[in-house]
């Protein structure tokens, strides 16, 4: 197939040095494994719907889910964005991922946290908090249910924010708490105020405009099918989608 995706040696080299130690048996050839998997996530197919150019389809969903659980997909996303950053202006925002049926069940396993999916006026989806950098790239992520509010967000990416002078937000995030924090942190608060505020407040207009680059990240992000519709259960599976996608979008 001509439209199949392949990483270059270059972008192989710059994920190395995060993949674990192989222990007993050589891995299967990681290029072929890895390019297979961002093929898969990226048109939304099912795992034995993967081309044969990648070899079994058991071996792909089996490398995807083992180091979807170590992390590793996560810690290949925060590596190479905090290589890269330029944190002089950050952005924060939310967007809704709709929940396949497949994935909508909120019978969470016994000591479990639950699957983070909730119901709103659009039906079962759930949140992805992010925080970008100055050219709209992510550099953090935070999940939860789709009716939790974006205070929660805010609250849970809060201690992660890199130094940075300015953050923007929309007025979802007009809250005099948040605002004292970034004040507290040395950041200033580009976020229009609600309308049931008595007293207007003053934010830079011009500044404010460049936060249609976040707006940007979110609809690259949901090009990738299986970000853009959550098929996986499990958290921890359907954020490493999300991170393999930012990784394969904004980083290599």
């Amino acid at each position: 197939m001509s439209n199949l995706f392949w990483l270059s040696d270059e972008q192989m080299a710059r994920l190395g040095p995060f993949f674990p130690k192989s222990h007993g048996r050589p891995r299967v050839d990681d290029r072929r494994v890895l390019s297979g998997i961002i093929f898969i996530n990226r048109n939304g197919l099912r795992w034995r719907d993967a081309p044969q150019e990648y070899g079994p389809p058991k071996t792909l969903y089996n490398r995807w889910k083992r180091w979807s659980e170590m992390g590793v997909f996560a810690r290949i996303f925060e590596g190479l964005a905090a290589e890269a950053v330029e944190p002089t202006t950050i952005m924060i925002d939310a967007t809704y991922l709709k929940a396949h049926r497949t994935a909508s069940s909120l019978r969470s396993k016994k000591g479990g946290g639950g699957r983070l999916i909730g119901r709103t006026k659009g039906g079962m989806n759930t949140k992805l908090h992010a925080v970008t950098d100055t050219k709209g790239r992510p550099i953090r992520f935070f999940m939860s249910a789709g009716q939790v509010s974006d205070y929660t967000g805010a609250a849970a990416l809060l201690g992660g924010l890199p130094a940075a002078q300015w953050l923007l937000a929309d007025r979802g995030y007009d809250a005099d708490w948040f605002r004292e924090a970034l004040q507290d942190k040395g950041i200033r608060a580009c976020i229009p105020g609600r309308k049931a505020r008595k007293i207007p407040v003053k934010y830079d207009k011009r500044r404010y405009k460049r936060r249609s680059r976040i707006e940007i990240m979110f609809g690259r992000l949901k090009d990738w099918r299986r970000v853009a519709t959550r098929y996986d259960r499990c958290p921890k599976v359907f954020l490493s989608a999300v991170a393999l996608a930012a990784t394969v979008l904004f980083w290599l």
